[in-house]
């Protein structure tokens, strides 16, 4: 490992999914590589744009929006990112499209509509096709922002894995933005994640229990997880063509690769400014975790996966209003009490962060927004109504769209 490897929580890399739809219908529209053909070129899977990238995903009606380079800080990186979004659309807009963000398409039918990626390896996706049948939701129809966070070394992989295994539960409490599926609602705030913990049932190694298991050193986690990832998928795959780390579907996953653990479990909000908010508050938490704070490093590596798996599920149904009635997850935190909504939870974490200047004013204000007037989940569903028609989903989503081109958040 070089000496220059950013060490631990000093840089970042984000990546943003965004739904490619028709700008009259909203109905997806499978032409990711049209768009970076006309960005590039020639077609390719990757366009760069100086610091800035955008790449293919599993499916043709999704792009990814990333930062290529690990970045020291989050400062800027919202108008980055709504500066590419822009170039996007202007591509977009002269076949008949733009961008749609949240967490889940509100009405597609992946079972008739989606199309994989036929390109450049296009035969990863097709191995995973066929052994996981991608024509559904929670993996033809999930968006989300992936967080990477460095670090160097065991015992720094250590401390941020023990961390983020602790905060995890509680991101779709913050970020859930997905509560309408194929023009229903589901009665989930994050029905993003139901369907993401069911991807992969034919191989349950690959995902686990969603929460990862306590490991803590690059040994271990090769020894107990990696390896039986493998041993299991083998058996589908005589070419080992998914024999790789990022097979790993757990909701937070070492990346050895690039020395950075990617955090997975954030729905994707209506703009860049909001998804940043989001990555910063979750960094200075973690930050403060690791520092010992709260709550020492012995005392954050002893939490079992089936210990923080309720607070998980119920986070995924009821997001801010989930109820956390375990006082010692919550001292692990710093909050005094027996009982406290996962709201109030975060309350306590935005003005702990905002104390130790680890949150900017821009994120601190979005994040008010989210602990005051709900979830992106539930204020789309205020905004629907009892109205459920098609009609009343285009309108609020069309509104969603707009808060992308303009970087605003949904109020």
């Amino acid at each position: 490992m070089s000496s220059r490897r950013p060490k631990l929580l000093d840089a970042f890399g984000i990546e943003l999914e965004y739904i490619i739809v028709n700008s009259k219908t909203l109905d997806v529209m499978p032409i990711a590589d049209e768009v970076l053909r006309l960005a590039i070129g020639r077609y390719a899977g990757d366009f760069y744009n100086g610091s800035m990238g955008w790449s293919n995903e599993l499916v043709r009606h999704v792009m990814e929006i990333k930062n290529i380079e690990p970045a020291p800080s989050l400062t800027g990186l919202a108008e980055k990112f709504h500066k590419e979004v822009v170039s996007v659309n202007k591509i977009l807009k002269s076949m008949g499209g733009r961008l749609m963000p949240s967490g889940m398409h509100p009405w597609m039918n992946p079972r008739k509509e989606a199309m994989l990626w036929k390109r450049r390896y296009h035969k990863v996706y097709e191995t995973y096709d066929r052994i996981f049948n991608c024509k559904r939701h929670g993996l033809a129809n999930v968006q989300s922002m992936h967080i990477n966070i460095s670090f160097r070394g065991d015992d720094e992989f250590g401390r941020l894995h023990a961390a983020t295994r602790l905060l995890l539960p509680m991101i779709p409490a913050l970020a859930a933005s997905s509560p309408v599926v194929e023009g229903k609602i589901t009665g989930l705030q994050d029905t993003r994640l139901l369907y993401y913990t069911r991807n992969q049932k034919k191989v349950p190694s690959v995902m686990g229990k969603i929460i990862p298991e306590p490991v803590f050193t690059k040994a271990e986690y090769k020894e107990k997880i990696l390896a039986k990832m493998y041993s299991d998928i083998d058996k589908y795959d005589d070419e080992n063509i998914l024999n790789n780390e990022w097979l790993n579907s757990r909701g937070a996953i070492p990346r050895y690769e690039r020395n950075a653990i990617e955090i997975r479990l954030t729905d994707m909000q209506e703009c860049p400014v909001a998804d940043i908010a989001i990555a910063e508050i979750v960094i200075s938490v973690l930050k403060l975790l690791v520092s010992e704070k709260w709550s020492g490093y012995e005392e954050q590596k002893a939490w079992g996966v089936n210990a923080l798996l309720p607070f998980f599920k119920r986070a995924l149904r009821d997001s801010g209003n989930a109820v956390i009635d375990n006082a010692r997850y919550l001292e692990m935190f710093g909050f005094m009490g027996k009982k406290a909504t996962a709201n109030e939870l975060w309350k306590h974490l935005i003005m702990e962060a905002r104390k130790r200047a680890l949150i900017s004013a821009e994120s601190i204000e979005i994040l008010n927004i989210i602990t005051e007037e709900g979830t992106l989940s539930q204020r789309i569903l205020r905004s629907l109504g009892i109205n459920l028609s098609h009609k009343r989903l285009e309108t609020v989503y069309e509104k969603l769209c707009e808060c992308l081109e303009k970087n605003r958040p949904f109020v």
